[in-house]
């Protein structure tokens, strides 16, 4: 296309409107060669004028020598000798540039783009286009879009007042108006929630906000109890308990605690078992979780909520000992006592705690099992295909195709509500298994970290599943595994590596130099650290820029972030599929 050269066609079929360094003519459709050369003009041309530069500066072109073509001011152009009204339906724009140029107007908004001043151009004589083949009109693109426009209006239009105008859009403006007010109203009421919320515990399934002194108290004040929800937690290294009471997370001293109490803190969190309590010296746990302490009421010893079961302490245990918990044996890996020097794939009961999932009888992520009725894995896993019935989970396995393991049916799926795919959060879902798993050498539980536990940065920790050995590759048929360092957000966040993408939902894991990483179908799978000879699940596989590049690590959902969410929906089933305990005392 011949660069700076622009041609409106509407004088006559046939003929257009040329404007090029040299200056004005008429010529036919291949009118980058007519404009350059000035061939091939016919005569009785008509007479017009255009803002096309700049206000007050015109086009004045002549209805019979088109060599007195040239820009001028209005008055120039007014003598105008029988002007022709020129047809609508016959004018187009046709541009010519490739790329672009100064915007101008003419009163109807035409838009013509150039590098530099074709005005300047057009009154120093100077030639901007360099030649080229001739070229067609431009097909539409994103970049340079053909837009059908009437590039001269008639004087009656001009006349049109603003009434008219405005009259011709009523229609438009008042749609335009009910959606604003529409708008106006949704982020009022929005507004207005929000800030009744301000302090208060706001109940996820309704706007209904309720006092965090409320909350934990054994009366159910949100639709659907989440109010009675997460009141009891494990924290610190220790696994020490701790209940919410007035607003407040509370450690429990140990006088007047028995097992049935401890069986009853089990299945607030999310446990169908409890295996026993310890006690330690209030001065050996963490320094933060020795203050605001709660001891038992003796009266209550029957299967109850804890928070109910306890009463407000003052600064001391008279024991001086708090009480820990432990509800699930995990963490263990009973056939497996070497570790394996050199090569990635991984042996028998390594990792009894990876599942397989199945989607339509093929593999298509990894999961954690986290109890015998409960799997972990990737919302991205499950987003849009959370039919159970099309799922199947395989244990006990590292070989694919499968030889051996257990298969489980899928008996619900729960992923986060504010997971979004075009997001990277809230990556996290469960499967709850249609039966119980059996625990064996194979197939083993992991144990779920602590709340406020932390995993300093260069932890060696392990990734397992069946992913691709490379970006866009297979899948692996035997389970693999690897060795990574846990990177801390902040270096993750550096602008080499993730640039500010790294939430407190996520943590970072694998060698910046690149070379190690888990791939596409590992999704799902564990970052499992070893901590004093138990394995806890730190992360699962999430998402990443390609796999094993330099200075773009693996992404895993961070566990101790989500543990509030996990417990959650493990102990809204237990407490559905428990009668001795009760949810709205």
């Amino acid at each position: 296309m011949q660069h700076g050269v622009v041609g409106i066609r509407g004088v006559k079929s046939g003929l257009y409107l040329c404007m090029n360094g040299e200056g004005l003519a008429y010529g036919t459709k291949q009118f980058s060669d007519d404009c350059l050369l000035k061939e091939n003009l016919e005569e009785n041309h008509y007479t017009t004028y255009s803002s096309l530069f700049h206000p007050g500066i015109y086009l004045a072109l002549s209805n019979k020598d088109p060599a007195t073509n040239t820009v001028a001011d209005r008055s120039t152009c007014l003598p105008a000798e029988s002007p022709e009204q020129l047809d609508p339906s016959r004018i187009e724009v046709v541009s010519v540039t490739e790329e672009d140029l100064p915007t101008v107007e003419t009163p109807n908004t035409l838009n013509v783009s150039s590098l530099g001043s074709f005005a300047a151009d057009l009154q120093t004589g100077k030639d901007s286009a360099k030649p080229e083949e001739p070229s067609t009109p431009a097909a539409p693109s994103p970049t340079m879009p053909i837009t059908k426009v009437q590039p001269f209006i008639n004087e009656d239009d001009m006349k049109k007042g603003w009434k008219t105008r405005l009259l011709a859009h009523l229609f438009e403006l008042l749609i335009a108006s009910c959606l604003l007010l529409m708008v106006i109203l949704a982020l009022g009421i929005g507004l207005g929630v929000g800030l009744g919320c301000v302090g208060k515990f706001r109940c996820g399934s309704s706007s209904q906000c309720i006092s965090f002194s409320t909350r934990c108290d054994g009366r159910v004040q949100c639709h659907n109890g989440e109010d009675e929800l997460g009141c009891v937690r494990l924290s610190g290294r220790s696994s020490v308990l701790q209940v919410q009471k007035g607003g407040v997370w509370r450690t429990v001293c140990s006088e007047d605690w028995n097992n049935w109490l401890g069986v009853s803190a089990c299945k607030q969190l999310g446990y169908s078992r409890y295996v026993e309590s310890f006690f330690i010296s209030l001065a050996s746990i963490e320094q933060d979780l020795q203050y605001n302490l709660v001891s038992i009421n003796p009266s209550h010893s029957q299967l109850i909520k804890l928070q109910n079961a306890t009463v407000f302490s003052k600064t001391q245990c008279s024991s001086g000992k708090v009480t820990t918990l432990k509800c699930l044996e995990c963490g263990s890996r009973p056939l497996y006592s070497t570790r394996i020097v050199g090569g990635n794939i991984s042996k028998p009961g390594q990792f009894p705690w990876q599942v397989s999932l199945h989607f339509n009888n093929e593999h298509v992520c990894g999961g954690s099992i986290i109890t015998s009725r409960w799997i972990l894995t990737a919302a991205h896993c499950v987003y849009e295909f959370a039919d159970p019935s099309m799922w199947m989970v395989l244990v006990g396995l590292t070989d694919q195709p499968v030889h051996g393991g257990q298969y489980l049916a899928v008996q619900q799926i729960i992923y986060h509500s504010r997971y979004r795919p075009k997001g990277l959060g809230y990556d996290i879902a469960v499967m709850k298994l249609a039966t119980s798993l059996v625990f064996n050498g194979l197939v083993q539980p992991i144990c779920l970290p602590n709340h406020g536990e932390e995993f300093q940065e260069g932890t060696m920790c392990w990734i397992s599943g069946w992913g691709a050995t490379e970006d866009d590759g297979q899948p692996s048929e035997v389970l693999r595994s690897a060795i990574v360092p846990l990177i801390s957000t902040k270096t993750c966040n550096k602008p080499e590596v993730y640039q500010g993408l790294i939430s407190s939902w996520m943590i970072c894991a694998g060698n910046l130099e690149g070379g190690t990483d888990s791939c596409q179908g590992d999704s799902g799978g564990p970052l499992a650290c070893e901590v004093s000879s138990v394995w806890k699940l730190v992360g699962a596989t999430s998402w990443g820029n390609g796999c094993a590049e330099p200075n773009k690590p693996g992404v895993y959902t961070c566990i101790t972030e989500s543990l509030s969410w996990i417990r959650q929906q493990m102990e809204r089933d237990e407490a559905q599929n428990s009668p001795t305990v009760s949810t709205d005392n």
